[in-house]
């Protein structure tokens, strides 16, 4: 073993003067070849390399009970985008080290992968894209970059929100853009999502079908994010199987002032979202639930102190109903209410430059109906989490 090592060494040192010796050599020469030609450094203009990063120290709380601390990159996405070839053709990638990067059976690229499309700007107002891409849910809450937020609303946490298929859109005014996207309406397969559902004949090719507007009034003021969306996952004795999911988006904007509601309501004959199928016990119901729905409200509301001081506070509902509980069972169908609060303080000490140090409070409230606790065991629970850490979109190029 003795032996091995010494002869690593001789050799890294060897290494090591040849390499001092064509570093010596190469100073007295009168030129130099860049690594990158100028000629194609100029790409590099119309390229930006991003790191989305949110760290800092996560104290949580459950039940109102201190449970643990821990440090924690809560968000690291490297994101690289661009235009290439006189702005005409586009792309953007961008990838989660936050997840496990598990390849997806139905889109064939891993999980982690948020973004991987390429697009052509068919003319100044008109645009196509093709790959994995945002699906285009419409709202603030899920337009904000993601290391802005420190705890999403029900339906957005837990919803495929990436996914591969074509996007056009439309820029009919400064003002005002239309998007259309055909998107695959999941990243695994039928069975990995809703398990064996009887009756039900999975949809050959299931497809998400997103419209969504971006409008824009008062010179910028207000602005909306507006969506429709029709998923289509299976039929049943003919008739289709699908989920419809609507989000409003308003904000407004003053000197001081950031005003955002989101209203978010989703319909699906087959559990897409899986808040119900999770809290029914599999000994009840050992494949996704079927006729639920979602309604929430997201409202953010952000004071600008000065340049540099912000305060912030977000409240937030969402309400889970399931429409085959017996009527003689329950009064409602509403078998879950989820409230969230999350104030928070921002200060950006560097003027101009997008890096905030936070303080943050995030607070989660479950409340079951009777019908809930007395057949699934539900029960009523909190959650807590104290953050304070760091967070930016690092422009590395």
């Amino acid at each position: 073993m003795r032996i091995f090592l010494l002869l690593l060494f001789i050799f890294f040192l060897t290494l090591g003067v040849h390499a001092q010796q064509h570093k010596q050599a190469d100073t007295t020469v009168n030129h130099h070849v860049p690594i990158i030609k100028i000629d194609k450094a100029e790409l590099l203009n119309n390229i930006d390399v991003i790191a989305n990063t949110q760290a800092g120290l996560n104290n949580n709380f459950t039940d109102g009970s201190y449970s643990n601390s821990r440090f924690a990159v809560n968000q690291f996405r490297l994101e690289i985008k661009g235009n290439v070839f006189e702005n005409k053709v586009f792309f953007r990638f961008r990838d989660r080290y936050t997840r496990d990067p598990e390849v997806q059976s139905v889109d064939n690229i891993s999980r982690s992968t948020d973004i991987a499309f390429i697009g052509y700007n068919i003319s100044d107002k008109t645009s196509i894209a093709i790959g994995k891409m945002t699906a285009n849910w419409g709202g603030f809450e899920f337009d904000m970059n993601p290391i802005d937020i420190y705890q999403y609303n029900d339906i957005v946490d837990n919803a495929d929100n990436f996914l591969t298929g074509v996007q056009f859109n439309w820029k009919i005014s400064s003002e005002h853009t239309l998007s259309a996207q055909v998107l695959n309406s999941r990243t695994k397969t039928f069975e990995e999502l809703y398990k064996n559902v009887p009756d039900l004949r999975e949809a050959k090719f299931p497809a998400a079908y997103v419209g969504t507007w971006n409008g824009s009034f008062l010179e910028g003021k207000f602005q909306t994010i507006w969506s429709f969306s029709i998923f289509q996952e299976a039929s049943k004795q003919g008739s289709p199987v699908n989920m419809y999911y609507t989000a409003l988006g308003n904000q407004f904007r003053s000197k001081k002032w950031l005003l955002q509601y989101d209203f978010k309501w989703s319909s699906e004959d087959l559990d897409r979202s899986g808040m119900v199928s999770a809290f029914v016990p599999d000994h009840i119901l050992p494949h996704a639930a079927q006729h639920v729905s979602y309604l929430e409200h997201w409202l953010r509301i952000v004071y600008s102190v000065n340049e540099q001081w912000k305060i912030s506070t977000i409240g937030m509902v969402n309400t889970a109903s399931w429409k085959d509980v017996p009527e003689e069972m329950s009064t409602s169908n509403k078998l879950r209410t989820s409230w969230g609060l999350i104030p928070s303080v921002e200060f950006y000490p560097i003027k101009n430059y997008n890096l905030k140090f936070f303080a943050s409070y995030v607070g989660r409230f479950y409340r079951y109906n009777d019908y809930a606790k007395q057949n699934f065991e539900a029960s009523n629970a909190s959650t807590g989490r104290i953050m304070i850490g760091i967070a930016s979109p690092l422009l590395i190029l």
